[in-house]
């Protein structure tokens, strides 16, 4: 696993952690860090783009004077190294004149020289661009045969992170993880406009296997995304009320990711996101007391999922990946934290959730993987279908809206299933569920048992000024909620 040509990681995060304790870090953190991605995206079969970054930079973060000094160089020559430290310890010195909130840092245990690699089967950097291509134009040709189809976007991004991180107890942990996702959907376009059904396959951290059949059956799904696009395109638009659903796993990861992955942000909760992506109403004086949702809602938190987004080994900071529970039998009892937020409401340690999207970033609280965790019976989505007089089986993600505080919001979805007496009887279109955080998982009835549970999750989650872009995994099992209020999109869109 190599960061950049000879070895210099070693050498250079010595040479800076030496020099930043000579001019008086009380904390020095040290990161090298090289982040490449890939995109490549086809329309009707034509290669319509193709993407390629790679960008590498050293960084040092210091305390001072209890405050904090950063700076970054995307020059990685000892005169550099030096240069950076002398940046980040004069800010420190600046910025302690005028900081009347000390940094203290939760205690963390001294790991040493570790190395952690996220499995992968198959390098998808050592793809040629020809060889994806050819991949996409295979599926774009299965589902284009179909009369129903009248155009056919296909597009995969792939990713990598390689960090290197040492400090002044003694850690130096060289780091990386893959990702990739990819995305086909069919247009039909009729007289009364165009209507779309698109793939459900979550990114994954995967190699390239996972577009060839390791952890998704994509054969089956484009075998069946033209039948679903014909259904769409006749079915009756759904009549606005009051419903049951049962929300699959496809859909349910990004109602997690909004109503509880942003609301249980420590820092979020305390108001350090105010003025750019909101607050919380899951503020700090509701551990241990607020219903969060109904006693079947267990979520946790973590940073050790296999293939999860967010899976690392240790954070930015340096602190072990872990597993925690947010929410306990419907009661909101965690959040998520780095070491400085730990400390600012007495925690004796951090969950490790600090990360940065370049060397060039200050680490900052980012997102676990925050899952729903499945029951343990075999419970089925058919079982929790069949408990349903009428009600709305919904697959797959689209748009969504939520408020500032993480509290009101609706979303939408990909395919709605109409049941009928415990059946599915048939597609509605126009599907828009909304309801308030304690209310839905209030709502919640029963979930699905470990044959349901899938992770989901997005490569772009957005978060902090300058902005930072972190991928983030959410695992959930198909559920079963009582009387939720759907609108109607198309209707509501039209008023």
């Amino acid at each position: 696993m190599t960061l950049i040509e000879h070895d210099l990681p070693t050498g250079l995060a010595q040479l800076a952690l030496s020099a930043a304790a000579d001019g008086g870090a009380e904390v020095a953190q040290f990161r090298i860090a090289r982040h490449d991605s890939r995109g490549i995206s086809l329309r009707d079969g034509v290669v319509e783009n193709i993407g390629s970054d790679s960008n590498i930079a050293l960084s040092v973060r210091v305390v001072v004077k209890g405050a904090w000094g950063f700076a970054a160089s995307t020059d990685l020559s000892e005169n550099s190294a030096r240069d950076t430290v002398a940046r980040a310890l004069a800010m420190a010195r600046l910025s302690a004149r005028v900081s009347s909130d000390p940094v203290v840092l939760a205690n963390e245990p001294a790991h040493g020289e570790q190395s952690w690699v996220l499995p992968i089967g198959d390098d998808a950097f050592a793809k040629s661009d020809d060889e994806v291509i050819a991949l996409l134009q295979s599926w774009n040709t299965r589902v284009a045969q179909a009369s129903i189809v009248n155009h056919v976007d296909a597009h995969t991004a792939m990713g990598r992170d390689t960090t290197f991180f040492a400090d002044l107890n003694g850690n130096a942990i060289t780091q990386r993880r893959d990702r990739i996702s990819a995305q086909l959907t069919a247009i039909h376009v009729g007289e009364n406009g165009f209507e779309d059904m698109r793939t459900c396959a979550p990114p994954a951290g995967r190699g390239f296997e996972y577009l060839t059949g390791t952890g998704w059956d994509w054969d089956a799904e484009l075998a069946a995304i033209p039948d679903y696009l014909d259904q769409k395109v006749k079915s009756p638009s759904v009549t606005a009320g009051t419903w049951d659903l049962v929300i699959d796993p496809t859909n349910l990861w990004l109602t997690i990711h909004e109503s509880i992955g942003h609301a249980t942000e420590l820092d979020r909760a305390l108001g350090y996101e105010a003025n750019y992506a909101g607050t919380s109403f899951a503020t700090i004086d509701k551990l241990g007391n607020f219903k969060y949702g109904s006693p079947v809602m267990n979520v946790t938190g973590d940073r050790i999922a296999d293939h999860g987004l967010s899976t690392v080994g240790f954070d930015d900071e340096g602190v072990a990946a872990q597993q925690w529970h947010l929410i306990k039998d419907g009661i909101l009892t965690g959040y998520q934290t780095d070491r400085s937020i730990a400390a600012k409401v007495g925690l004796e340690r951090s969950n490790g959730c600090a990360f940065a999207d370049s060397a060039t970033h200050v680490p900052i609280q980012r997102m676990p993987n925050v899952s729903l965790q499945p029951s343990d019976e075999d419970i089925t989505t058919q079982d929790l279908i069949s408990r349903v007089d009428r009600g709305i089986y919904i697959v797959g993600d689209k748009s969504w809206s939520i408020d500032m505080q993480r509290y009101n919001f609706q979303f939408t979805g990909q395919r709605f299933f109409e049941i009928k007496d415990g059946q599915i009887v048939g597609q509605l279109k126009d599907v828009v569920y909304q309801s308030k955080t304690p209310d839905f998982w209030g709502s919640m009835e029963a979930v699905g048992g470990k044959s349901t549970y899938l992770l989901g999750g997005a490569l772009n989650c957005g978060k902090g000024q300058p902005g930072q872009v972190a991928p983030v995994s959410h695992g959930a099992p198909s559920a079963l909620f009582r009387g939720i209020n759907i609108l109607n999109g198309r209707q509501e869109a039209s008023a």
